[in-house]
């Protein structure tokens, strides 16, 4: 090409249904995974070969913050996030032992202001919303672009998509709690919408804006700023790593600290079946 190939893949391609998991036809939920989930796979075997021609590279998937937390109304969705979640923790680690030099980055964006909510298939009755607080698209380009930059496993778009994933961290049932006072109406509009009409799940559909939608939104994120910003990147990485061995490959310790793991909860094993 005129730039002399590609070294950075971005992978944006989505689509998305609001209906119950009762209300959703075996089609439509494999519509879903079709695009969201097999749409990563084969945008990597088409990136993966050039980005191996040029020796290193980003290859940066744009999933969700339902990776980690599904929300009501989108069992397919968050099911496909799921899977590109576990499609990538392969495809990096499959990278890793070849040696070969593509980072794989999963950027996890959280609400974000986006034609998505107005092309989007719903059995509610009402047009979708993305619950609040919402974000503009320039908030997961910065974060696309620290990426590629940065070679990073796991970045969320959205301080409030950070606290879903700490959250679901912190405790399950708790945010399952959350989601059945929360998560059904903060998702919908008082705008009517009938199943019938026009949307891209099957076939792409016109009239919309292509970049964003036309939700009150924030437009920067201080969490998504501290997580970038180049003077604490130093921080956080203290904060959030164990110390390592001196002179020890960072696999290495890791791999001691699995082993140790493993032995001390086969000793607690074994002392509990004698006891």
């Amino acid at each position: 090409t005129a730039f002399g190939g590609i070294d950075t893949w971005v992978h944006a391609a989505a689509v998305a249904l609001y209906a119950r998991f009762e209300d959703t036809t075996p089609a439509e939920f494999a519509r879903v995974i079709e695009v969201n989930l097999l749409g990563q796979v084969h945008g990597a075997l088409a990136a993966l070969p050039r980005l191996r021609e040029r020796g290193q590279g980003a290859f940066i998937s744009i999933s969700s913050v339902e990776a980690r937390r599904a929300f009501p109304y989108h069992s397919a969705y968050a099911a496909a996030k799921h899977g590109v979640d576990g499609f990538l923790e392969a495809l990096r680690v499959e990278l890793r032992e070849e040696g070969v030099p593509i980072a794989v980055t999963n950027v996890m964006p959280g609400s974000i202001n986006t034609p998505l909510f107005d092309k989007a298939r719903t059995k509610l009755g009402v047009k979708p919303q993305p619950p609040p607080p919402i974000y503009e698209p320039e908030t997961v380009a910065r974060v696309i672009l620290h990426a590629a930059r940065h070679p990073a496993r796991d970045l969320v778009a959205g301080g409030a998509g950070a606290a879903i994933v700490g959250q679901e961290r912190l405790s399950p049932a708790m945010f399952d709690a959350l989601l059945v006072r929360l998560g059904f109406r903060t998702q919908r509009t008082d705008e009517p919408k009938r199943v019938t009409d026009p949307d891209n799940l099957f076939e792409p559909i016109v009239g919309f804006p292509a970049e964003r939608g036309n939700f009150h939104a924030l437009r920067h994120s201080a969490f998504n700023w501290l997580e970038t910003h180049a003077p604490t990147r130093p921080i956080r990485a203290l904060a959030s790593r164990p110390p390592r061995l001196r002179d020890s490959p960072e696999p290495a310790y890791y791999e001691n600290r699995a082993v140790a793991t493993a032995r001390s909860l086969r000793a607690r094993l074994v002392d509990s079946a004698t006891s």
